[in-house]
């Protein structure tokens, strides 16, 4: 299909395709603990029925401990010099969190403007669907071969992020289409390039055995939070930037948020300045952050007058996508560990780590996606990276060494992905599902030029 019927043919299909998303949204598939299994299985049994109606006729799934099941389906490649590309999505959810903040119930799919609001209609049902979606444009035969990946746990972390090295065969391919992302803003075509790596660290401090009166022993009783407080303060410059020697951070070249779109993002109060120094592509994504994200410290509603004998803050680390993630882990624990407040020592714990990730880019997977980007969209593809992190990711590369791995979807950063009415917009579902077909017609055009080059 040439871009004109490509366009046509994905258009046809947009009504089908927003009926099945709404159907898969509407199932509460959240694989966290204390949640019941049934909407999980219900949503599983869902895909499988729509992959087979797509024309994947192998389908598996694989059952690990204490995970939900895994999906594979494969199509194989239609001639011997076609190449293989594996398809990744995720069809479990995030809890809603507080319902009260939503305006219409998270599993009931509303209507928003030019889209539809639900939980989990972003990250990441609508990527499951347009894959879905290139798979009835070739009429399940499209020009490469296909593996498609669908997770059930994705969001609470699971097993099979380590699963592919020890199975390989299964996830061999030539390129791989993680789809668990999308644009930096909507209408502007994005492939992501880099993932940050994440630790956790937690410290703590205990300096008497209990509380004492605050009147009585203040002033000369070690305070245990004035200890942590000064230690947490050593993180971080005057300006905001880490402080903590060895954590890699790089120039930033390329796409970011300006910083209106920012501030609108995360929500910054009016009048309260950013941290840190630099360009915001090197402060969220090729340079380290370090964020307190629990305190354990009395409560100022009841707090009493007394001298606080015990402290502790849990820590998460984000860091350069090439350090290795034990190297960065350990500089922060090094860090704390050589710190001694007012001469009190600090009890240094570190905790999980993972790898962030960072794509090759220039072959001819890359070049195809770009092509396909941009007559999808209709402009140049933009390139950024993301602090979140896709532990499978790291582990579909070694499973497949020599596969290019491109990163983009149908999300966009305003989606309101983890966050109160969640949306996704029906124009970047149509142009993530028109710019996957004409990934795979370029891919497999440019494969066989390249095969029949090197004869």
């Amino acid at each position: 299909m040439d871009a004109r019927d490509l366009q046509a043919e994905v258009d046809g299909l947009m009504d089908g395709l927003r009926a099945d998303l709404e159907r898969l949204a509407a199932i509460p598939s959240i694989a966290f603990p204390g949640f019941p299994a049934e909407p999980v299985r219900e949503a599983h049994d869902l895909l499988v029925g729509l992959l087979g109606e797509a024309g994947v006729e192998r389908i598996e799934r694989i059952d690990l401990p204490d995970t939900a099941p895994v999906i594979l389906g494969e199509i194989p490649p239609p001639t011997p010099d076609a190449p293989t590309v594996l398809l990744y999505s995720h069809y479990d959810v995030q809890p809603a969190g507080d319902e009260k903040l939503w305006k219409s119930p998270p599993f009931e799919p509303a209507p928003v403007e030019g889209g539809l609001r639900a939980r989990g209609i972003a990250d990441d049902k609508s990527n499951v669907i347009a894959h879905l979606g290139m798979l009835r444009a070739f009429k399940g035969r499209p020009p490469v071969g296909v593996k498609i990946v669908f997770e059930g746990q994705e969001e609470y972390g699971s097993p099979f992020d380590d699963y592919p090295p020890t199975d390989p065969e299964r996830f061999a391919c030539d390129a791989m289409v993680i789809a668990d992302l999308g644009n930096l803003r909507p209408g502007t075509p994005t492939l992501t390039t880099g993932l940050r790596g994440a630790s956790e660290v937690v410290v703590e401090v205990r300096t008497l055995e209990e509380p004492r009166h605050s009147g009585e022993f203040g002033g000369a009783a070690p305070d245990a939070l004035l200890v942590l407080l000064k230690a947490l303060a050593t993180l971080h410059d005057v300006h905001g930037d880490v402080a903590v020697e060895g954590l890699r951070r790089e120039k930033w070249a390329g796409t970011s948020y300006t910083e209106d779109e920012f501030r609108s993002l995360a929500g910054v109060e009016d009048g309260v300045p950013l941290i840190g120094s630099g360009t915001l592509g090197e402060r969220l994504w090729s340079g380290p952050a370090i964020t307190v994200i629990g305190l354990d410290a009395p409560a100022v509603e009841h707090a009493a007058s007394a001298v606080v004998p015990y402290a502790r803050a849990k820590l998460n680390l984000r860091f350069h996508p090439r350090q290795d993630p034990k190297e960065a882990q350990a500089r922060l624990v090094e860090h704390l560990r050589s710190l001694t407040p007012f001469r009190v020592r600090l009890t240094v714990t570190p905790g999980d780590t993972g790898p962030g990730y960072e794509a090759t880019t220039g072959g001819p997977a890359y070049r195809a996606a770009l092509t396909a980007l941009k007559e999808a969209w209709g402009t140049d593809a933009s390139y950024v990276a993301t602090g979140g992190s896709i532990p499978l990711v790291n582990g579909l590369a070694k499973a497949a060494p020599g596969a290019e791995v491109l990163l983009f979807g149908a999300q966009d950063s305003m989606c309101n992905l983890h966050a109160p009415n969640e949306r996704v917009l029906f124009s970047e579902l149509r142009s993530t599902v028109v710019a996957m077909c004409a990934f795979v017609r370029e891919y497999a055009a440019g494969f066989r030029a390249g095969t029949a080059s090197r004869r």
